[in-house]
């Protein structure tokens, strides 16, 4: 019996099998703890992850066939089938079969490459080690291993292997702590605990080991924050939620070990379920190559009919008369039969209207701007030895043709470290250096900072430069010290003594950054218990009791704590001035105005403002609102409402004690990055998962929004049909704007120049992505000058960019840091991953690599504009030489019968394009710029015409085939005119059918050589080299391969014997040649001149303005793009979650308290 794997159709279905392997639909997912068998029943994923393309039998199939997608390799494929026929064939099949297998071997070779890096860094994630309960015991094995149902331990600083149900933990109460940066890009810790019943079995392997609970759950999916299921054990049934589980891609922290059960492995993790498939990626340009060959190739086949009827009407009427002499092949051939050979001969001789040693060429050309890409030192980030990196070479043109930037927030846009900077206390502002007479004083890197050594507890990176707040807390000033012991009272901080030094756990930066600062100033968080917290105050320690706290959540915008000292009872307040305004005394209205003075200072700096305040507490009052806050938080009905109007009544008539600014730092120039990225016309979405008033607060910062704007509309809806009444209401006031103004016009189909700006937040996102409102959400943002999305998940991320993708005729390119920005980045039509703080997974899943944003300015802008343009114009000019070159074939056909007969030496016909005419073309292609890099940065509007395809299109493409054919017919006509009944004045005849050959194929070569050199814009030394190479070459050959000895030798192939010397001696050759070339060309430099001189392109202004050195300096441009305007907006964010308060006062997240000392 045959196995059935045997065969073709076994093979294709095993490799198919290796591709992707079958198994059943999942409606619900069930595991038995501790149980591999009855898992593997199911068949679900193993922890492997593949995110290369290819293994070793699927290589060669599949990288053979995304090849032949394009049309021209398919082309070639059948000119060789043809070439192979020795009836119709008048060229070797070897001139077409090399070229091809050349180009086919090394974009596989490039493809192979780019995937084993894939391979290798599958490699290093798989092979991670991991801890395993087997048999009873733990046992290290990798991550790949890992298997649905097994019990896992991981400890402080590892990444989570696979999707778990937490178990037990070392932390009191089963808590343990972790950061999501890979999944949503926040690095602030998020909160996860085990059931009590399984905590209980703690660290004892024996009792985990026997753990054999059955779990149902929902199947794979990509939802980060969803997650329902039951756990049956010991005869009892638990629900679980996303709180207790911990995600692949999460890293443990501040816990020093845990337990989980694998959920899902691998491929069915939620990280894996939102990267999306690597697809195979190609640009405009290529798509518009495939378009162009087949025009071509109808082209072809057309003028290869009239020729094979004109074959058949001649040999009909004129060729049976020379059957005596010239005999047909076989007797039974006909003019028709004669005619349909002759049909294909001119297809094969023909075909070098599109050649091969095209695509080996661009291939050439983009792997050495790849190269100039990783050689840009202007691009390297010293820093942390980042250089920029091409990780494909075939994508390079399209840098230059963006519209759509898609950017994450957190690592990309920012660094997210918070640093205080400034603040207003009691009406007097604090962090801005003045001099004498009261005049700002710039803060540089040679500015001293002021000396904080007289705090033990101070850290030594923080840099404070005013010292008048150092002055008044030497003084005592009271409202200073209420200020800053409000910054050490009022947070959530977890304190932490590592190796002797204290160190904060905070959920959020900004948290982290204020509790810092009052350390910093000598109010020093030491520690904490669920009821009380413990502070130096200026070398005091203070212990407070911690009566209450008033979580924050994003209706509140603030939180606040009751304490008692000393028998009094004190809420301090922190929050968001809109919200904190509301809720001050009368008697603050005067510091109130002051303050907000202060505010907007900051806020014009792109700070992060928070209001400070407090009250004093009568301690009946308290009790009795302590009271029904405890009757509204067990109420069984509208809990949450009546918490908060409890609160509200405590949180009034409070007294306005300052307010803070906190910097975000962004990363180094990104708010001139963008701002001249949209004056190229490109238009920045931002997608993070930070929440909305964090991101609101960088759009500002970094000049995606400003002040000067019309509107600023959010999107916030809980249903489809409060989303779709706000897009209407959005277009509507749009359109309403732009009724009524008239200075705004629409410079593309659907982009109004009003400024408006569109937030939206994940949920909401949601139901705008539905396909009944997608197109609608699609309109309203592309009539925005500018898009965030809130809280949305890495799917979503990649569902926006598709969405403009698929319905706008429009360049995208996604930029990321994190594993979480993988989705959109493989999306997008380009993938820019930087290097930053949440690993490398980006990058890995990137086209290019950058160390920092900034950067991308000079990726687009520069060496994307570069590209795009050297292509177009080397494109442009292929297809005129190629055209004058073969065209040629169908003016002499009419002179030789229809009888295929070459007009060029078939050696000509092998080097023309592999080496002639080759080294100036590709120089064009690689070296060729219009302006220089300072300007092309400086004048943004450069960019437009990639964006609006200007450089090649099929209109180029017609102009550049009706020169060709124009120079083909002048050069081959006006040479047939002189040399057909020439006579040389030694008595030479000139008339030969070699004399004309060699004539027509020096001024073809002349006349394509000089006007590579007409469309070259920046000449070097090596320009210059490449093009007297290919004359020096041309006359080089033809002397070597007319002499003597090659027809000696071979006289079959060598057949031009002494042609060389004779035409070259000829002055009448040389005055053809030199008619030739001014026919053919002084009309394209008349054109040229009159273009530049009456209708001159932004490109020809610029070159004309660096000719004469008027182009100001880069330096003064970024200094004009960093001036801000004052602005009137709050800069406050919540940056952490909610329930922190919770945990504190119930003692739930507390350890063994520690002396710091």
């Amino acid at each position: 019996m045959v196995d059935k794997c045997c065969g073709l159709p076994g093979l294709i279905q095993r490799c198919t099998q290796l591709v992707k392997s079958e198994k059943p639909p999942e409606d619900k997912r069930r595991i038995r703890a501790n149980d591999r068998d009855y898992n593997a029943s199911y068949q679900y994923a193993d922890n492997l992850i593949k995110t290369a393309k290819y293994n070793f039998l699927t290589f060669l199939p599949i990288n053979l066939f995304e090849q032949f997608q394009r049309v021209a390799n398919s082309y070639f494929l059948i000119l060789i089938i043809l070439q192979v026929i020795p009836k119709i064939s008048s060229l070797n099949p070897v001139t077409t079969i090399v070229p091809l297998v050349l180009v086919l071997l090394i974009t596989a070779i490039k493809d192979g490459v780019d995937d084993y890096k894939r391979h290798k860094s599958d490699n290093i994630v798989n092979n991670r080690p991991a801890e395993v309960l087997r048999d009873g015991k733990l046992q290290n094995v990798k991550w790949r291993t890992v298997q649905v149902g097994d019990i896992t331990r991981m400890e402080n600083n590892q990444f989570v292997a696979a999707d778990l149900l937490l178990l037990s933990t070392s932390e009191p109460h089963s808590l343990c702590y972790i950061e999501t940066a890979e999944l949503d890009g926040e690095t602030n810790l998020k909160c996860r605990q085990a059931l009590p019943d399984t905590a209980e079995m703690g660290d004892d392997t024996s009792q985990l080991a026997q753990f054999d609970a059955y779990l149902t759950c929902d199947p794979p999916n990509n939802k980060l924050d969803k997650f329902e299921g039951t756990l049956e054990y010991d005869g009892c049934s638990y629900s679980l939620d996303p709180d207790k589980i911990l995600l692949r891609g999460c890293v443990l922290r501040n816990t020093k070990w845990c337990y989980g059960v694998v959920l899902y492995a691998g491929p069915d993790t939620k990280l894996m379920q939102n990267s999306g498939k690597a697809p195979f990626k190609r640009t405009q340009i290529d798509r518009l190559l495939n378009t162009l060959v087949i025009i071509i190739f109808v082209f072809l086949v057309v003028i290869c009919l009239l020729l094979a009827v004109a074959c058949g009407i001649w040999e009909a009427e004129l060729g049976v008369d020379f059957v005596s002499f010239l005999p047909w092949a076989d007797e039974d051939d006909s003019p028709a039969f004669i005619a349909f050979l002759v049909f294909f001969s001119y297809i094969i001789l023909m075909n070098t209207v599109v050649p091969i040693s095209l695509y080996v060429s661009v291939e050439v050309i983009r792997m050495m701007q790849s190269w100039m890409i990783d050689w840009d030192e202007k691009m390297y980030y010293r820093r942390f030895d980042v250089p920029a990196r091409a990780r494909t070479t075939t994508l390079n043109e399209e840098l230059g043709q963006i519209e759509y930037i898609f950017s994450d927030k957190t690592g990309t846009l920012t660094q997210n470290i918070m640093e205080f900077k400034m603040c207003s206390i009691a009406g007097k502002e604090y962090g801005n250096l003045q001099d004498a007479a009261g005049n700002p004083i710039e803060i540089t890197e040679r500015t001293v900072p002021v000396d904080l050594s007289f705090n033990p507890w101070y850290i030594p990176t923080f840099k404070y430069y005013d010292k008048c707040l150092i002055d008044a807390l030497h003084k005592r000033d009271e409202s200073v010290r209420e200020f800053f012991l409000l910054l050490s009272l009022c947070h959530t901080i977890m304190p932490e003594v590592k190796d002797g030094k204290l160190e904060y756990q905070a959920q959020s930066p900004d948290e982290g950054a204020l509790v810092n600062a009052a350390r910093n100033f000598g109010f020093v968080f030491k520690s904490r218990t669920p009821t009380t917290i413990t502070v130096e105050t200026q070398g005091v320690e203070e212990t407070y009791e911690l009566l209450c706290i008033l979580d924050f959540n994003n209706v509140r915008k603030r939180m606040s704590v009751i304490v008692r000292k000393d028998g009094a009872l004190t809420l301090y307040c922190k929050g968001a001035d809109s919200i904190l305004y509301e809720r001050l005394s009368s008697s603050c209205q005067t510091l109130q105005d002051i303050t907000t003075e202060h505010l907007h200072t900051f806020a014009c700096e792109g700070l992060r403002t928070l209001v400070l305040a407090k009250k004093d507490l009568d301690e009946a009052y308290y009790k009795e609102w302590k009271k029904r806050h405890h009757e509204a938080s067990i109420a069984l009905e509208d809990r949450e409402e009546k918490v908060n109007a409890v609160q509200e009544e405590i949180e009034k008539d409070m007294y306005l004690l300052g307010s803070t600014a906190i910097e975000d730092k962004l990363q180094d120039g990104v708010p001139d990055t963008i701002a001249n990225l949209a004056q190229a016309n490109i238009k920045i979405w931002v997608l993070t998962g930070d929440k909305q008033e964090t991101a609101v607060n960088i759009g500002y910062s970094c000049q995606l929004l400003t002040d000067d704007m019309d509107d600023v509309f959010i999107i916030d809806g809980r249903t489809s049909a409060d989303v779709k009444e706000q897009l209407a209401d959005i277009n509507t006031k749009i359109t309403n704007y732009t009724s009524e103004n008239h200075e705004v016009v629409f410079s593309q189909e659907d982009v109004s120049e009003g400024e408006f700006a569109l937030i939206i937040n994940g949920s909401s996102l949601a139901y705008a992505l539905e396909e009944s409102l997608s197109i609608d959400f699609l309109e309203t943002a592309c009539r925005c000058k500018a898009v965030i999305c809130c809280r949305v998940t890495p799917l979503q991320k990649a569902l926006v960019v598709n969405l403009v993708k698929v319905n706008k005729n429009a360049v995208t390119l996604s930029i990321g840091d994190g594993a979480n920005d993988v989705s959109m980045i493989k999306t997008a039509h380009i993938g820019v991953g930087i290097s930053g703080q949440e690993g490398m997974q980006a990058v890995l899943a990137s086209d290019y690599a950058l160390g920092q944003f900034r950067y991308l300015e000079r990726l687009l802008l520069v060496h994307g504009r570069w590209s795009y343009m050297r292509i177009c114009k080397f494109l442009s000019y292929f297809f005129y030489k190629n055209f004058a070159f073969s065209l040629t074939q169908f003016w002499f056909a009419f002179f030789c019968g229809f009888s295929a007969q070459t007009i060029y030496d078939q050696l000509f016909i092998t080097c023309y394009n592999m080496m002639y005419t080759a080294l100036p073309v590709v120089a064009v292609g690689i070296f060729d710029q219009d302006v220089n890099d300072i300007n092309s940065l400086k004048f943004s509007k450069l960019y437009y015409p990639g964006q609006a395809r200007e450089l090649f299109n099929k209109k180029e493409f017609f102009r550049s085939c009706f020169q060709g054919i124009s120079t083909s017919f002048a050069i081959f006509f006006l040479s047939y005119g002189v040399f057909s009944d020439y006579l040389s004045p030694d008595g030479l005849d000139g008339s030969t059918y070699q004399f004309l050959a060699m004539a027509v194929a020096t001024t073809l070569m002349f006349v394509v050589t000089i006007q590579v050199a007409l469309d070259m814009n920046y000449w070097t030394g090596l320009n210059h080299f490449v093009i007297w190479l290919s004359i020096v070459l041309f006359f080089g050959m033809q002397f070597i391969l007319t002499s003597d000895l090659p027809y000696q030798l071979l006289p079959s192939i060598f057949t031009f014997h002494g042609g060389a010397v004779m035409v070259f001696s000829s002055g009448t050759f040389w005055l053809t040649l030199t008619l030739s070339c001014a026919i053919c060309l002084l009309p394209v430099i008349a054109v040229r001149y009159l273009s530049a001189d009456i209708k001159p392109t932004t490109s020809d202004r610029v070159r004309r303005l660096q000719k004469f050195h008027k182009v100001g300096s880069r330096h003064m441009m970024a200094r004009r793009l960093s001036l801000r305007r004052i602005s009137t907006r709050s800069g406050y964010a919540f940056a952490h979650q909610e329930g922190f308060g919770n945990l504190i006062t119930q003692g739930i997240n507390m350890r063994p308290s520690v002396d710091p000392a």
